[in-house]
């Protein structure tokens, strides 16, 4: 519109100090980095009252079913509702179905197998949904791994 060139410093400490200010117990929102963007999003103390007032139902849960076939397409991406099923054992159509009508996943081409079947991914909506900016920032098993002591193990800890 201006063709004006800006500095990204200058972009990122304008961001920074819109951070800081939304910080302040004044304001009832506040600047979250999700999705490789920026949006302004309630604080969680006044979550409850805005969602009384716009007499907002909470957010439908997602099923196990459709959480375990959109974990191995954030994982696997691209790729095909085969691969989901086999990974899975059982018929993903109406999970798969639901998450492409949410708008977590979407169609990214199609494989070079037999029968060209569809290839799924994530959206831009999966990443905002998550407040993630990147797939990279997904957990990896190591995350949900605790190292825990075998029966008879001495630990120089107890006593």
């Amino acid at each position: 519109m201006f063709n004006a060139d800006v500095p990204e410093e200058d972009i990122v400490a304008a961001i920074q100090r819109l951070t800081e200010k939304y910080q302040q117990d004044e304001y009832s929102f506040q600047i979250n980095k999700a999705g490789g963007g920026y949006q302004f999003l309630t604080k969680p103390a006044y979550q409850a009252s805005i969602g009384i007032m716009l007499k907002q139902q909470s957010k439908k849960r997602l099923s196990t079913s459709a959480l375990e076939t959109l974990s191995i397409i954030a994982y696997k991406q691209p790729v095909s509702k085969t691969e989901v099923e086999t990974i899975r054992g059982v018929n993903c159509d109406y999970a798969v179905q639901k998450l492409l009508e949410k708008g977590l996943i979407e169609i990214q081409g199609k494989g070079d197998t037999v029968g060209r079947p569809l290839l799924y991914g994530t959206s831009p909506k999966f990443m905002e949904y998550f407040g993630i900016n990147e797939l990279s920032e997904l957990p990896t098993l190591k995350d949900f791994t605790q190292e825990v002591n075998s029966i008879g193990e001495n630990s120089e800890n107890q006593q």
